[in-house]
C-alpha cells in the first residue's frame, strides 16, 4: 500500500529534505519541472524530436516556479512557449523568482489575462501552474472567469501541476471554480484530493513523478493509505485445515420475500473463504431460502432467544446484520441480541437505520464491529458530520471524506466503511485507508442494487476467518471493486460472489 498525503504532509517532507541538506528548494523545483515536462510528453506520445505550442499559466507561489521550469524545458526542445503570470514577480518566493528570472532571460513573461488565454488555439497545450497544493481560498474574480473560459475551449490538452487550480488537495472539493485538466502531474506522492470527492473528475488522468525525496514517515498527521493488492495477500487459503478452522459466519435475514439481500451476503461470505455460513431467518422464510441456497446452511430464528441459542455455539464467530432485515420490533431485538453476543459483527443496511433511530446506541458497539454506510445512511447516522461535507467550503483545507470517516469512527467506537467510488475506511484511533475505484481502477458497474449487501458479506466472511476488523474491511472493500472490474459491463449483484474466485486466483 502507498501512503497518500495531505498538503501539509507534503510540505513537511520537502522541508525535511531541505533542512537536512539532501536537496535545495531550487533543486527540487528543477527536478519537478523537468520530470513534469517528461511526463506530459510521454502521456501524449511525443518523442524528443516532437515540437508543439504551450501556454503556461504561472501562479504567485512555488507552483508557478515549477511552471517556469517547464517553460524552459519545452523551449529548449524547440517548442513555442508563452508564459502568463498571475501576480507580481517581485513578490514571488525566492526559488520561484529565480526560475522566473531564468525564463525572462530568453522569453517574455506576460500578465495572465483572458485575452492571453483566448489566444490558445486547438494545437496548444495549456499548463496550469497556478496554485498546486498552496490553494487556501476559493477562486474568484478574474481567475474564476478564466477557469470557466478554459472549460469552454478545446486546446490540445490541459495539464495541471500538482492539482487543477481550484481543487482542494486535502479533500477533493472545489473551492469556488476549477481549471479543467486532462492530465494532472503530481510530485513524490499522490494527495488525498486526487482520490476523494470531485478530485478524479477534475484531474482527468493522474501521474505521480519522482523528485528524489526520501520516503519517510510524515511528521504531520492526516493522511491515509491507498489500498492495493497487498491488502489481500493473506486472503487465499494455504493450510490444509478443516472447515471450522476458517470460521462460521451467521447472516441474519428478514421475513418472507425479504431474503434476497441476506442471501447475497451469505454467498459472499462463503465465497471469500468462511468455512461455514448459516443464514438465520423466520421459520416462514425457510422454504424460500432453501430454494435459493445449497452450501449455505439455514436456521429458523423467530426472535432474539433463538439467536442467543445459536450463539451458544462458540464456533459461530462472526455476524452480518442488516441486509433485508427489516425495521420492526423483531429486527431491533435481533440487533440488540447480536451486539450483546460480543462477536465480530458487520452492520449494514437496515441495521444502520435502526442504529440511527436509536434501537441501540453507539455505546453498544466495539472495535470489532464494522459499519458499512453509503452516503445516505452515513447522513442518518452522523448528521452533523455529513452536514460539514455538504457545506460550501469557505477556504482550504476543506473538510474531507477522510476527516468525516475518522470522526465517525471515533464517535461510534468501531470501524467505519464510508462507501462510494472513494470508499474510506477508518478506525477509532485514526487509521485510515482509501479504496479509490477511479482512474484506471474505476468500477462504475458497482452502482447496482445489492452490491453493498455483497460487500457486507465479504467483510463478515473475513471476520469469521479471524481477520481484524480494519483488515477485513480493507481487504473486502478492495476485493469487491476488483471483482466488479473483472466482470465488467452488465454486472448485477448476483455476479459478484460467482466472480470472486477469479479475483482470488489472480492474487496468486
Amino acid at each position: 500500500m502507498v501512503e497518500i498525503l495531505t498538503s501539509a504532509q507534503m510540505r513537511a517532507v520537502e522541508c525535511a529534505a531541505i533542512d537536512s541538506g539532501a536537496a535545495t528548494g531550487l533543486e527540487l523545483m528543477e527536478c519537478a519541472g523537468r520530470n513534469a515536462a517528461a511526463a506530459m510528453l510521454e502521456h501524449w506520445g511525443l518523442d524528443d524530436e516532437s515540437t508543439g505550442t504551450a501556454l503556461i499559466l504561472c501562479g504567485p507561489g512555488n507552483n508557478g516556479g515549477d511552471g517556469f521550469v517547464v517553460a524552459r524545458v519545452l523551449a529548449a526542445r524547440g517548442w513555442a512557449v508563452t508564459v502568463g503570470l498571475w501576480g507580481d514577480a517581485a513578490k514571488l518566493p525566492p526559488d520561484a523568482r529565480e526560475n522566473h528570472d531564468r525564463w525572462a532571460q530568453t522569453g517574455i513573461v506576460h500578465p495572465l489575462s483572458p485575452d492571453l488565454l483566448a489566444a490558445a488555439g486547438p494545437d496548444t497545450f495549456v499548463i496550469d501552474a497556478l496554485f498546486g497544493t498552496g490553494l487556501t481560498r476559493p477562486l474568484s474574480g478574474g481567475l474564476a472567469g478564466m477557469a470557466g473560459q478554459l472549460q469552454g475551449m478545446s486546446p490540445r490538452g490541459c495539464i495541471a501541476l500538482d492539482a487543477p487550480s481550484g481543487l482542494c488537495l486535502d479533500s477533493g472539493r472545489v473551492l469556488g471554480a476549477v481549471f479543467p485538466a486532462d492530465l494532472t502531474i503530481t510530485f513524490h506522492r499522490a494527495k488525498l484530493g486526487h482520490y476523494l470527492g470531485q478530485g478524479p473528475e477534475c484531474c482527468g488522468r493522474l501521474a505521480v513523478v519522482d523528485i528524489g525525496l526520501q520516503s519517510t514517515a510524515p511528521t504531520v498527521g492526516g493522511g491515509a493509505v491507498l489500498l492495493d493488492q497487498s491488502v489481500a495477500r493473506d486472503v487465499n487459503k494455504t493450510a490444509a485445515r478443516h472447515k471450522y478452522s476458517y470460521g462460521h459466519a451467521l447472516v441474519l435475514a428478514g421475513g418472507v420475500g425479504k431474503g434476497g439481500a441476506a442471501r447475497l451476503a451469505a454467498r459472499a461470505a462463503l465465497r471469500i473463504g468462511a468455512g461455514v455460513v448459516t443464514l438465520g431467518c423466520p421459520a416462514a422464510a425457510l422454504q424460500e431460502n432453501a430454494c435459493r441456497l445449497d452450501a449455505v446452511m439455514l436456521r429458523a430464528m423467530r426472535g432474539p432467544d433463538d439467536l442467543t441459542r445459536a450463539l451458544a455455539d462458540a464456533r459461530v464467530n462472526a455476524l452480518c446484520v442488516g441486509p433485508g432485515g427489516g425495521l420492526d420490533a423483531r429486527a431491533a431485538a435481533m440487533l440488540r441480541a447480536a451486539l450483546e453476543a460480543r462477536r465480530p459483527t458487520v452492520l449494514d443496511a437496515d441495521a444502520l437505520t435502526l442504529l440511527a433511530q436509536g434501537a441501540v446506541t453507539f455505546g453498544a458497539l466495539r472495535q470489532d464491529v464494522v459499519l458499512t454506510p453509503h452516503a445516505g445512511e452515513f447522513a442518518r447516522l452522523f448528521p452533523d458530520i455529513a452536514a460539514r461535507l455538504h457545506d460550501a467550503p469557505a477556504r482550504g483545507p476543506a473538510y474531507s471524506k477522510r476527516d468525516a470517516t475518522c470522526d465517525a469512527a471515533a464517535r461510534a467506537g468501531c470501524v467505519v466503511v464510508f462507501k462510494g467510488p472513494d470508499s474510506t475506511i477508518a478506525t477509532p484511533d485514526g487509521r485510515c485507508a482509501i479504496n479509490a475505484a477511479c482512474y484506471d481502477q474505476a468500477a462504475p458497474w458497482l452502482a447496482t442494487a445489492g452490491a453493498g449487501d455483497v460487500l457486507a458479506g465479504m467483510i463478515a466472511g473475513l471476520l469469521a476467518r479471524g481477520f481484524p476488523a480494519f483488515d477485513a474491511a480493507c481487504a473486502g472493500t478492495w476485493l469487491h471493486s476488483q471483482t466488479a472490474r473483472h466482470f465488467g459491463p452488465g454486472l448485477i449483484a448476483e455476479d459478484l460472489p460467482d466472480t470472486l474466485p477469479r479475483t482470488l486466483r489472480a492474487l496468486g
